[in-house]
Parts: C-alpha cells; sequence; structure tokens
C-alpha cells in the first residue's frame, strides 16, 4: 500500500529550531539551526517510514478568525505583544521561516496550505480524503491531531513529544485505549474538549481532567450523549459534576466546531508523489551557498534518492 506522510511543518521547524544547536551564522549571516533541523527531519523520515507520497503542510492562518468568532480565547496567549493577528515567532526563527519554503520549493516537496485555514486542517482534509486508499502518517508534536487516528482508514500519527522524529510515539487506536482509555480519535476529540487545553485557550469544563474526560465520553457514548443527559437531568450526573458541565455550555455550544479540524477544505487535487528529481536546482545551489546548507540538502537528496 502506498503511504502519504503528513508533516505539521510549524510544530517541526520550532521543534527544529528549539533542539538544534545553531552553529554559527550561516555565510547570508542568517542563522540556520531551524532550516538544517527541519530538512534532517525529513530526511529521517522518509528514510524511517518510505513513504511514496509527501506533503508539507503549512499554516497560511494560525489562528483563523473563524474559530476565533466562535472562541474569542483562542490562542489569544500566542499573540505577538498587542498584535490581533501576528503570531509569536523567536527573532532568530522568523527570517529562516522563508528559507524552509525555498528548500521545499527548490527540492520539489509540495508544501500545501490554504487561506483561512491552519496546518491541522490540511492534514485532516488530505486524511481524510487519501486514507484509506492509502495508508496515512501524520506527524506532529501537537495532541490535538491524535483526533485523526482511524485503523479503518489506515491513519497513524507519529507524534514527536518526547522521543522527536527519530523515536516518535507511533500512535493507533490501541494506543488511545492504552494510554487515553478512549476507543478511537473521535473519542479523543471530545474527551480533550472536556478537559481543555490552556495551550490553544480551550478552558475545557472545571473539575474535568484526561482521566475524568475519557470515563465520561466511554459512559454516555459521546459529547452530544452526555450534553443530553445534563439537560434531561440524568440522575448518574449530580453535584458539582453536573454544576460545572451546566456552567460549561456555552463552551461547549462552540468547541467541537473549534477543535475538530477541517476536513472538507478546498484543496486542489494534485501529486504528492515524492520528487525523483530535483525541482529547481539554480535556487537549491543558491540556497545551499547563502546558508551553508551542504550537508543537510545532501543527506536528505539521499533519503529521497535523487542523484
Amino acid at each position: 500500500m502506498d503511504r502519504l506522510l503528513l508533516l505539521d511543518s510549524a510544530s517541526l521547524y520550532f521543534r527544529a529550531f528549539f533542539g538544534v544547536p545553531e552553529q554559527g551564522r550561516s555565510p547570508s549571516g542568517t542563522p540556520t539551526n531551524a532550516v538544517r533541523g527541519f530538512i534532517d527531519m525529513i530526511a529521517t523520515l522518509v528514510t524511517t517510514h518510505a513513504p511514496t507520497h509527501l506533503v508539507a503542510c503549512w499554516d497560511d492562518d494560525w489562528r483563523p478568525a473563524w474559530r476565533v468568532e466562535l472562541l474569542p480565547t483562542y490562542k489569544t496567549h500566542r499573540l505577538a505583544g498587542t498584535s490581533a493577528d501576528e503570531e509569536a515567532v523567536p527573532d532568530d526563527l522568523a527570517p529562516q521561516v522563508p528559507v524552509i519554503r525555498s528548500v521545499l520549493e527548490a527540492v520539489g516537496i509540495p508544501r500545501v496550505g490554504a487561506p483561512g485555514y491552519e496546518a491541522d486542517d490540511v492534514i485532516g482534509t488530505l486524511a481524510h480524503r487519501h486514507g484509506g486508499a492509502m495508508a496515512v502518517d501524520v506527524v506532529t508534536g501537537d495532541r490535538d491531531l491524535l483526533q485523526l487516528v482511524d485503523d479503518d482508514r489506515h491513519v497513524r500519527v507519529l507524534y514527536t513529544g518526547k522521543g522527536g522524529v527519530r523515536d516518535p510515539d507511533i500512535v493507533t487506536q490501541s494506543v488511545l485505549q492504552e494510554k487515553y482509555s478512549v476507543p478511537d480519535g473521535r473519542a479523543y476529540l471530545e474527551m480533550s474538549i472536556l478537559r481543555g487545553d490552556t495551550s490553544d485557550g480551550l478552558p475545557g469544563v472545571k473539575g474535568i481532567g484526561d482521566k475524568t474526560a475519557a470515563a465520561l465520553i466511554t459512559e454516555f457514548g459521546s459529547l452530544a450523549a452526555l450534553r443530553e443527559a445534563v439537560d434531561s437531568g440524568d440522575p448518574r450526573l449530580r453535584g458539582a459534576r453536573r454544576a460545572n458541565l451546566e456552567a460549561a455550555g456555552a463552551y461547549l455550544d462552540v468547541a467541537p466546531k473549534v477543535v475538530a479540524v477541517a476536513s472538507d477544505i478546498p484543496l486542489e487535487p494534485r501529486s504528492y508523489e515524492l520528487p525523483t528529481e530535483i525541482a529547481d536546482p539554480a535556487l537549491l545551489d543558491d540556497l545551499v551557498t547563502t546558508y551553508g546548507l551542504e550537508s543537510p540538502v545532501r543527506r536528505l537528496l539521499s533519503a529521497l534518492r535523487i542523484q
């Protein structure tokens, strides 16, 4: 079966920036630790997991207005100062992101984003579109994307939280059950809504953490059924737990739309096959010379089996 590797690009280049030591400035004077680390991550993933198709999924909009309209606290802590739309990015990382884009373009690795959507939504759409027809591996350090795990459609998550891309947690439904006590990606999504996530500005329901959230979703079968039980006075819900679920009603009205990744955004059909030749040799030569990228680019081309 063909295998599609979907990269949560920002998750990976932020990890590279903070995890790869800077080895002095490049010939251009620009720092390159995130660029070098990101290139090496792709080389490692291609070598280890042998995908036939590869996409670098991109945040064209890291904090979409439609999500903020539903939940104004969404990602507020990541804002740059008083800006209403700019993400806080370390000074030495910001100039490296355009270089990463250029390297992807020069090598011929598809980079896909969509106006008004996050990389998560691109990943969700491509996983929905291609899962089942081919195996899909989502590479991310963001637990939100565990909602996409689906054994029937051959969708896994390579979670880089602790082991990085060299030793990621390979998350299938059995892992979700073992680690989070939920049976599948949908249940993980609904558990995460109840639990909340301060890193994304999701308050969750007071007094409900991972274990309680998982137990509630398991007992009632779904978030919708749990809310129906609250509204109908189900005796299994009482005291502080009932009161907290009732108080969180407005949040629970909108959270599923905010937290669920999109699965149907309009992406132009295109080939995501691994490149078999360098797309723009002149651009790649210029990038290698300007930013001192000889070693990581050589390793990437070797992984892709491009001469």
